[in-house]
């Protein structure tokens, strides 16, 4: 079995040294499979030196000519047949060479929605010709940011959180005293039951010579005059009445 440096062809260190004639970089540029570039530049006819155009390919003649005029503008920087050669110095341009790298990058620049697979790898296709180096970045930056206030709106959300949270309990724990404060205890609950019914006992009794002790003849009566004096009071209702009335009599009688 092949270990993994035995197959590794370091396609990306290629990468920095490889370079082009000028034709074969416009017939790779307009997509022609690396194995038949040869072939496909036998069928060209020479239109100028170094610029050739093939009946079914139309452009390979445009892209030759691009690469050219970039290289005498100075936008390209070319090569002799592969060696460096003196800034300034003239080529012909039947011996101009382009590395991959410069071309890539000149490419990028001067035509960002052409990504030719010879020179940019899947995702470098893929990706939207507007996002370049410095605007991912800026997208970074701007992702970082918001993720910063975000962090920062979550920390404030759970000290909100807490504060409501211990506020909540404090408002729970005053109302259990208020409440049990506000309830009577047994004891106070028997000593008024006590109270209600023997003042019910002695409005609807007698003198031990048989004469009433009140006009009420009786309950209802009570609880008539009481809602026609004190309707609306809390706990002044017939129904509460009648079971508050109905407790004092078994309070008195337990």
């Amino acid at each position: 079995m092949n270990q993994p440096w035995e197959s590794d062809d370091c396609a990306d260190v290629q990468a920095y040294y490889t370079h082009y004639p000028i034709p074969v970089a416009a017939a790779l540029w307009c997509g022609v499979p690396p194995d038949r570039v040869e072939r496909i530049l036998e069928q060209c006819t020479q239109v100028d030196r170094a610029i050739v155009g093939h009946p079914k390919i139309p452009c390979i003649e445009p892209r030759c000519r691009a690469i050219h005029e970039a290289i005498n503008a100075g936008i390209l920087e070319c090569r002799r047949e592969g060696r460096v050669i003196a800034p300034g110095d003239h080529v012909a341009p039947e011996r101009r060479t382009v590395a991959r790298m410069v071309l890539k990058a000149w490419v990028a620049e001067q035509f960002p929605a052409s990504k030719p697979a010879f020179l940019f790898d899947e995702l470098e296709r893929g990706a939207h010709s507007a996002i370049n180096a410095d605007s991912f970045r800026a997208l970074q930056a701007d992702r970082d940011a918001l993720k910063a206030r975000i962090e920062k709106a979550t920390d404030a959300y759970r000290t909100l959180k807490q504060e409501r949270d211990a506020l909540e309990a404090e408002r729970n724990s005053l109302r259990g005293i208020v409440d049990k404060r506000a309830a009577p205890g047994d004891r106070a609950e028997t000593t008024y039951l006590n109270i209600v019914g023997g003042l019910l006992g002695l409005l609807l009794g007698q003198s031990p010579s048989g004469k009433p002790y009140s006009s009420f003849a009786s309950q209802a009566a009570i609880i008539s005059a009481l809602l026609a004096h004190y309707d609306g009071k809390p706990g002044v209702s017939a129904r509460t009445l009648e079971e508050k009335l109905a407790a004092a009599k078994r309070s008195l009688e337990s």
